[in-house]
């Protein structure tokens, strides 16, 4: 559906309020980017979205803003949608442990989302740096695809802290081990295989140890220490978390799943990012990478139906206007669209797919209506002055790209800014086969 070719209120506004941009290129000069300092203010978290994984602008884009808020504007921690178990030994890695070949081995099971070089920019950036820039993983294990790899450091900690909890353990790492996979696509059609009696044991011991672990955290923190057992409970929630997950997605696949069940997955990377945030010296500033389906502000629906309240809902909540959700977006070009396939590496391939001309009342139409390439906008002051005092979202766009469609949502509610590129590319740095 082409994009009107009468400007709405909303592009009129974006016509004198975007900031044109004039680079791509993450190692160009960063002048460019300093109206971003003024849209930010003094937010402690500022999420940097994308329509679409696997998106060369966007990791372009976002390795400019990681150098440019960090370097710039006093940011020290990069959180990732990347699984906080495994985040652990990333951050020795980025804070000089190893060689520079080690991150290769690291990321060897990740879906490649683009996190190897900012970590290899923060490496480089730590050797030199007075004050070091973090990692941290916020998701749950393997973005859902196994529990291992939060069980597996939950195992070693119970050895050595509560031996006589690891036969539950032990019930929970062996079920895991069934269906493990690289990713949720993988592992959830694997899940819905096992037997209930097996869903039902691993939740079960999933679930004791959990309220072990709450129970009796004067013990556990006496026999080691305060930190090893908040990353343990930690890591163990996150697997509680997944193991909801798999129900809550058989019951979408299903199509009688319950309302919002989905939304698990997103508190935990919500909780992840403040337990850092929590656990940093005052004043730390977080710079979160996820997909602008994880970082909006507004629940997401389709088709109507309410399926989830993303991560940015809940930090907004919790931190407010401390919190800045700043989405990526493109007018056109292609996105790399994930199509389910049990026989692909990572549950699903990755299709190179044409983008449609951006949808009337699209975000992206406004942006082709003022006539913008490659800018960024804030928008908390077209919620006041877009029509009028306080009707901004009613007459701004009511809806964003996601993968080839649109995500009908509020706009300007969703999102504090955008960053629009007039084209996206599928970047051709992927597992051999995946594209074709």
């Amino acid at each position: 559906m082409p994009a009107s070719t009468q400007p709405g209120p909303f592009a009129g506004w974006l016509g004198g309020h975007a900031a044109p941009l004039t680079h791509l290129d993450p190692e160009a000069p960063l002048d460019d980017l300093e109206p971003l300092r003024d849209l930010i203010g003094d937010a402690r978290v500022v999420a940097i979205g994308e329509h679409s994984h696997f998106i060369d602008e966007f990791v372009r884009l976002r390795r400019r803003l990681l150098r440019f808020l960090v370097e710039r504007c006093g940011f020290t921690v990069l959180a990732f949608e990347y699984g906080f178990s495994e985040g652990f030994p990333i951050d020795a890695w980025a804070q000089g442990e190893g060689t520079d070949d080690d991150l290769t081995g690291h990321l060897a099971e990740a879906i490649p989302v683009g996190v190897d070089d900012p970590l290899r920019w923060i490496r480089r950036h730590n050797a030199t740096a007075s004050r070091p820039v973090r990692f941290a993983g916020i998701d749950i294990p393997a973005a859902g695809g196994s529990l291992l790899p939060a069980l597996a450091p939950v195992a070693d900690y119970l050895r050595r802290i509560d031996p006589e909890a690891l036969s539950s353990i032990e019930t929970a790492t062996r079920i895991a081990a069934s269906f493990a996979g690289t990713s949720a696509a993988a592992a959830a059609p694997a899940w819905a295989r096992l037997p209930a009696a097996d869903q039902d044991a691993l939740t079960a011991a999933l679930t004791r140890l959990l309220i072990r672990f709450r129970a009796v955290e004067p013990l556990y923190v006496s026999r080691g220490d305060r930190h090893g057992y908040d990353i343990a409970l930690r890591r163990l929630e996150g697997a509680c978390q997944a193991d909801y997950g798999f129900r809550a997605m058989a019951g979408l696949f299903a199509g009688n799943g319950l309302t919002a069940d989905t939304s698990a997955r997103d508190v935990y990377m919500a909780e992840s990012v403040l337990w850092h945030l929590e656990r940093s010296e005052p004043g730390t500033r977080v710079v979160l990478a996820a997909h602008n389906a994880h970082i909006q502000k507004a629940p997401i629906s389709f088709n109507g139906h309410l399926t989830g309240f993303p991560m940015g809902q809940h930090l907004h909540s919790a931190l407010g206007d401390a919190y800045f959700a700043l989405g990526m977006t493109s007018t056109g070009g292609h996105t790399g669209e994930m199509v389910r396939d049990e026989e692909a590496r990572f549950g699903f391939r990755i299709e190179d797919t044409a983008l449609e001309p951006p949808e009337p009342g699209s975000v992206e139409a406004a942006f082709a209506g003022a006539g913008l390439g490659l800018s960024i906008a804030g928008l908390r002051p077209a919620r006041t002055q877009v029509g009028g005092a306080d009707i901004g979202a009613d007459t701004g766009p009511d809806r964003i790209r996601l993968q080839s469609t649109f995500l009908h949502t509020p706009v300007l509610d969703a999102f504090d800014g955008i960053l629009h590129t007039p084209a996206s590319t599928v970047t051709r740095d992927l597992e051999e086969g995946q594209t074709p």
